[in-house]
């Protein structure tokens, strides 16, 4: 009686190897930003050709980033045993990781330049920023400003590729800023107490669960408040009733902090995806 072995060609170890990149380079956020920055194109009023470019600009620099990180943090995930990670669970080596991140950043030069050289610089900068802190930053109190350069410059991406090459509106780039510091807080808010662990002292760990659990929605809050004041075009039914909406979601997450300790975690990310429709609503408000 024989026994039957199981043979894996090329074409499985292939398969392998690209499901582990694809969950290497952080999906969820790469998937979110690039759609979010091309709705923003496509409502400022680029044509198609620059929705398509500002895509792709925004998705090979994401995907830069995802596998940055993921390679940078190889050794900590291996010693935290993180079997989640794909390079952890043995589906892709660190040098195939490392070398898709260079190979993306490689593309998102001359995607986002496409865009024009002003618009293409402004995207690289906060490309640049992002693997600075994938590169040692997120360890250091000041983990918060890759994000605040890296949104914040998402508008000016979009509106320096428009004809003329207009600045955003003034509140747009602060906005965006503030959004991406509470994505910052949020992000981290779940896994502080397993990062201290480690030995990872960025901004949120060095503010803690509580301290970060407030401040989180109180960030995005007040990017909101920048969203529906800013622009001069007067508050309609639809901006009252978001900021209602993010107003009530950061006041509950507070309220609720003691009793249930994800809240706050649970009502910056409401708050985030209210600041992020407001965003996109006022499109074609980015140049004034």
């Amino acid at each position: 009686m024989s026994t039957i072995v199981p043979v894996t060609g090329s074409g499985a170890g292939l398969r392998r190897v690209a499901g582990g990149l694809a969950r290497a380079c952080h999906p969820g956020p790469c998937v979110a930003v690039t759609v979010l920055v091309t709705a923003l194109a496509i409502a400022s009023g680029r044509d198609t050709r620059g929705c398509v470019l500002v895509a792709a600009a925004v998705l090979s620099g994401q995907l830069s980033v995802g596998w940055c990180n993921d390679a940078a943090d190889a050794r900590l995930d291996r010693t935290a045993l993180r079997r989640s990670k794909p390079i952890v669970a043995n589906l892709v080596s660190v040098g195939t990781v490392r070398a898709a991140a260079v190979i993306s950043l490689l593309l998102c030069v001359p995607l986002s330049l496409a865009s024009g050289v002003l618009a293409g610089t402004v995207h690289l900068t906060g490309v640049g920023a992002a693997w600075a802190y994938d590169l040692g930053l997120k360890a250091t109190v000041v983990s918060w400003v890759p994000y605040a350069v890296g949104f914040g410059g998402l508008p000016a991406f979009v509106t320096l590729g428009l004809p003329g090459q207009p600045w955003p509106a003034w509140w747009a780039i602060p906005a965006a800023a503030l959004l991406g510091c509470g994505a910052h807080l949020a992000n981290a808010l779940p896994d502080i107490p397993s990062d201290l662990a480690a030995g990872v002292r960025g901004w949120p760990q060095r503010l803690g669960v509580s301290r970060a659990g407030v401040l989180a929605p109180l960030l995005l809050l007040s990017a909101s408040l920048l969203l529906v004041l800013g622009p001069a075009r007067g508050i309609g039914v639809t901006e009252w009733v978001a900021l209602a909406a993010a107003g009530t979601l950061a006041a509950s997450g507070l309220l609720l902090h003691d009793r249930l300790p994800r809240a706050p975690f649970a009502a910056a990310i409401g708050v985030a995806a209210v600041d992020v429709a407001l965003l996109v609503g006022h499109g074609s408000w980015l140049t004034g």
